[in-house]
């Protein structure tokens, strides 16, 4: 292209960005990708505005409830995939189904959020590798290997003992491997997780969990697997959990900035994800609201820790601080458009395409 060329094609997307907010809106947006948070189906669409305006480009929710075993797993999991796409087929100028990482941009070019499908277990496969394949040709382009506790594939963070995966596990691993399923090891304890890094011919990630040296949880990761992640390829995405990252009820946004901090500086900046693991709701601790958490989380409610947010966070524009937070990190742009979005872009486009 000579000088002339380049000037023109310049003047003619200068006047298609003029004459198109979304498009200039576009141009300048760096990628923003939650490894794991929540959209409901009562979001308002000045709520899912306002997501999409502070910055959210795409997003792994959780389907359904995590704690059914067997059957019910399965007849859940089956019910909130056809729930969700209803959801997104009623919202198409809000929403797209994503099934693969280009259909990121075609989200951002339309002014949508982008959704991948998780589960935060892998009961809902039973134990028949077929219903890995049924699930993925639903469309689910995630799924974690445990939630908390002891299932066919491995143990969970709060499981009693040091069991690792299993025998089953590792072939779940391998089929999803081979139909391009992202693994994700929240909520796994830490001989299955590493146990699932070392197996998995591909990179996993643990979307939404915090660092064990900085505050100890039963949901957060050493730093031994976090490097074993790296080396494997994987990305850790950060929580926005406040129990998960602080005992303070007060002053909890410098804590949370500092588990991203000591990510990177563990696992290196090409290895750290955002994963809110949060409502976008403004969240008022209202007894409707208090029965709705009772309601959710069953044996999991206590009430000492709550509220789970953290102020700042704690809203739809959160990711609007959350930039602000990371660039003031002092890693180079570079790094912060990598721990923002880039880094999980390449995990998806590697491993689901």
């Amino acid at each position: 292209m000579d000088r002339r060329q380049f000037i023109n094609s310049s003047a003619a997307l200068g006047a298609l960005a003029m004459a198109s907010p979304l498009f200039a809106a576009q141009a300048k947006r760096r990628l923003t990708f939650d490894a794991m948070g929540e959209v409901r189906f009562e979001y308002t669409p000045e709520l899912v505005r306002e997501m999409r305006d502070s910055g959210l480009d795409a997003i792994a929710v959780t389907l359904c409830d995590p704690k059914y075993f067997e059957g019910e797993a399965y007849d859940v999991a089956v019910e909130a995939v056809l729930a969700h796409d209803r959801h997104i087929k009623a919202h198409p100028a809000q929403f797209l189904k994503a099934t693969s990482a280009t259909d990121i941009e075609r989200a951002r070019a339309n002014g949508q959020i982008a959704i991948f499908y998780l589960f935060q277990n892998s009961t809902q496969f039973g134990r028949d590798l077929d219903n890995v394949d049924l699930f993925y040709n639903l469309g689910v382009r995630s799924s974690q290997i445990t939630y908390n506790y002891q299932n066919w594939a491995g143990a969970g963070c709060k499981e009693l003992g040091d069991h690792g995966l299993t025998v089953f596990g590792r072939s779940l691993v391998e089929r999803m491997n081979q139909l391009g399923m992202l693994i994700d090891l929240s909520h796994s304890n830490m001989r299955t997780m590493a146990d699932t890094i070392s197996h998995s011919k591909q990179p996993v990630v643990i979307s939404h969990t915090a660092c064990m040296a900085v505050h100890a949880n039963t949901r957060n990761t050493t730093d031994e697997n976090l490097r074993l992640l790296a080396g494997a390829g994987g990305v850790v995405g950060i929580c926005q959990m406040r129990p998960f990252l602080t005992h303070k009820h007060a002053g909890a946004l410098a804590d949370y900035f500092a588990h991203i901090d000591h990510a990177v500086r563990v696992a290196g900046a090409d290895h750290v994800a955002i994963g809110s693991d949060r409502d976008h709701r403004r969240v008022k601790m209202t007894d409707a609201y208090i029965a709705e958490l009772k309601r959710e989380e069953g044996a999991n409610f206590n009430p000492d820790e709550w509220p789970l947010y953290i102020d700042e966070l704690n809203g739809p524009t959160r990711m609007e601080v959350v930039w602000d937070g990371v660039r003031k990190l002092g890693y180079s742009a570079a790094d912060v458009d990598k721990i923002m979005g880039e880094n999980l872009r390449r995990v998806y486009q590697e491993v689901v395409g």
